[in-house]
């Protein structure tokens, strides 16, 4: 994968031809044996215009692969996506950055011939421009990072290079390197070393003003502190000793942009006490989150994505806790969000999270994004930080609070996959198992409680239906309420009129929960959903979503699309044709059908009561 997606067998290249084949292949690799939703690898094929019949190519796409790629690789279908097993194969990708991490570890400990040895074979693995052949949205996704990651491994080899000093050898690559790359600073540094060393003082020192300058133009900051500092050491006639100018690297120390607040901020929210659960999907997240877990100069980014109460804020802010010794520059926090569910302004949030970075003193007192934008990106700029964002809606809002540099680790949640987390390492979060459930339910109510009526923690675990928020609200109300025993309260979730409106307790409620998700949709969106929920509690296809609309089968599926990228719905496996299954959680369900009841109300009587709760319960 670096340079143009390739397959080779016994030295050999498999011949196979398509951009639309190679991003697939491409995106399953880079997902590490991870699952790829089809909602990715749809936006990777073909942007925000995907075909009607997109699921059908999807399934064509992995047909041929998996003839293509023989029985050693295994492609399986897990909703909602796909995951790919290489078995033994290799991939350059995955060489190049255990030779970059073995060279950056050796350049630290100051064994530079070995380091200088390593990161060369690490790039010696590049072929060209990563993902050629692929779709523009695939590398538009991916390959800056690659690119990103390539440069930074080449900068560590110069720095082994001229602590070894050839600094003469390697003076024309680096005139060329600050030709390409003139906002890379310590490409900037490391020629201005190596001119200083050849005799050529003023030359270097032309080069840092030239440098300064083009920073202003372009990026409106100032250098930051290893050119300011390499620049000083110029002055002083000092520079000329240091083994390879990037101390940060050799030393394994971190640097602080200038104007910077000494105090790391902490603005992570409590740890939850009694979290349980989550095992896979926590460690997943924390191996994200480690630099250990990382190629060298790869950005570290997490997206946690599903419906509302499944517990995505809890995950994030308990591996960020469990993270935080990683991050000693500081750990941000900004919930994207407000009370009332609509998105929070980015300004806003950038503002807030200025005020931790630093003194306010050269922060615009206008809302200007722009500006507030480069500053925030200057005082996270080499910075080991954590930076959670909860609850981001889309991408205008996530874009302007990413950091443009690999330090800081960023750790996002969402009710659904936002391409602006490029790269990203995406947690897809599904209900609980019942064995979880209960354990969850034991932890809110107490374990006493719960194990003295066991029949009764099983229904409530039932018609929970793996929500932790749900489990959470019932645990809540059994212990805050000695007299309110779980048989009672098992008893009025079964009903299913009844059970969202017992599933509230204080500030945590279903039924809120998921209105802004609701009222996220389109309005031709938001009108189909309850007759949509009334074709029952088992998957269906979108011909029988069409059916019950009377619409075409391409318009009902859109629709049907529509909502599972709100995750109101969820797809789930495939009918006999190969064409994806719908499903409604149990609770989303009941939810949609609520708002059918608030505009037509249910007929009086026992007849009219009993035909609404068979449309709760039943399928037509």
């Amino acid at each position: 994968m670096l340079g143009p997606v390739e397959v080779r067998r016994d030295g050999h290249r498999v011949a196979f031809s398509g951009a639309k084949l190679h991003t697939v292949l491409a995106a399953l690799l880079l997902a590490r044996e991870e699952v790829v939703s089809d909602e990715r690898l749809c936006r990777l094929l073909w942007g925000w215009a995907p075909p009607a019949t997109v699921s059908a190519q999807l399934y064509t796409y992995i047909s041929r692969l998996r003839k293509i790629l023989g029985d050693e690789v295994m492609i399986d279908r897990r909703p909602p996506g796909y995951a790919m097993s290489i078995g033994n194969a290799t991939i350059d990708l995955n060489e190049f950055e255990k030779l970059a991490l073995d060279g950056r570890e050796a350049l630290i400990k100051e064994d530079f011939e070995r380091a200088g040895e390593l990161l060369r074979d690490a790039l010696a693995r590049w072929n060209g421009q990563p993902f050629a052949n692929a779709t523009e949205y695939l590398a538009d996704a991916e390959a800056p990072r690659l690119t990103e990651a390539r440069a930074v491994t080449l900068e560590h080899r110069i720095a082994a290079d001229l602590a070894l000093g050839r600094h003469e050898q390697i003076t024309g690559e680096l005139t060329g390197l600050v030709a390409e790359f003139p906002l890379r600073e310590r490409i900037r540094c490391q020629l201005m070393t190596a001119l200083c060393r050849s005799g050529r003082q003023a030359d270097a020192i032309h080069l840092y003003h030239h440098g300064r300058a083009v920073l202003a133009d372009e990026l409106g900051v100032n250098p930051g502190e290893e050119l300011q500092a390499t620049y000083r050491a110029l002055l002083d006639g000092t520079l000329d000793r240091w083994p390879g100018a990037t101390p940060a690297v050799r030393a394994g120390a971190r640097t602080r942009p200038s104007g910077t607040s000494a105090a790391a901020p902490a603005m992570l929210p409590p740890d939850t006490v009694d979290f349980t659960g989550r095992g896979p999907e926590l460690d997943l997240v924390c191996r994200a989150l480690t630099p250990d877990g990382q190629g060298s100069g790869r950005p570290r980014r997490v997206l946690v994505t599903g419906m509302a109460g499944l517990g995505k804020t809890a995950l994030a802010v308990h591996a960020a806790h469990r993270c935080q010794r990683h991050f000693p520059d500081g750990q941000l926090y900004a919930d994207l969000r407000a009370a009332d569910g609509t998105p929070r302004h980015p300004a806003r949030v950038l503002r807030r999270l200025l005020r931790a970075l630093g003194p306010m003193d050269d922060v615009p007192a206008t809302d200007d994004q722009d500006q507030l934008v480069r500053l925030y990106r200057e005082r996270t700029r080499g910075r080991q930080l954590l930076i959670v964002l909860d609850n981001a809606s889309g991408a205008a809002q996530l874009g302007p609070l990413l950091p443009n540099t690999p330090e800081p680790a960023v750790l996002v949640t969402g009710r659904t996959a936002l391409p602006t987390v490029t790269g990203a390492h995406t947690v897809a979060l599904a209900p609980l198992e019942p064995r979880d459930s209960l354990e969850l339910l034991a932890a809110a109510a107490g374990p006493a409680r719960v194990a003295a009526a066991p029949c009764a923690a099983s229904a409530i675990v039932e018609h929970c239906a793996g929500l932790p928020l749900a489990l959470r609200i019932v645990g809540t109300r059994i212990a805050a309420r000695p007299h309110c025993t779980p048989d009672r309260l098992a008893r009025r979730l079964a009903d299913p009129l009844t059970r969202l409106r017992e599933l509230h307790s204080g500030d945590l409620d279903v039924h809120t929960s998921l209105l802004p998700s609701w009222r996220a949709l389109e309005p031709e969106v938001r009108a189909v959903f309850p007759a949509l929920a009334a074709l029952g509690a088992q998957p269906f296809p979108a011909a029988e979503a069409a059916t019950a609309l009377d619409l075409p089968e391409a318009e009902a599926e859109r629709l049907l699309e529509a909502l599972a990228d709100a995750a109101l719905l969820e797809v789930s496996g495939a009918d006999e044709w190969g064409q994806p299954c719908y499903l409604f959680h149990p609770l989303v369900r009941l939810f949609a059908l609520s708002l059918e009841e608030g505009r037509a109300p249910v007929p009086g009587g026992p007849a009219g009561r009993a035909e609404h709760n068979r449309r709760l319960t039943h399928r037509p």
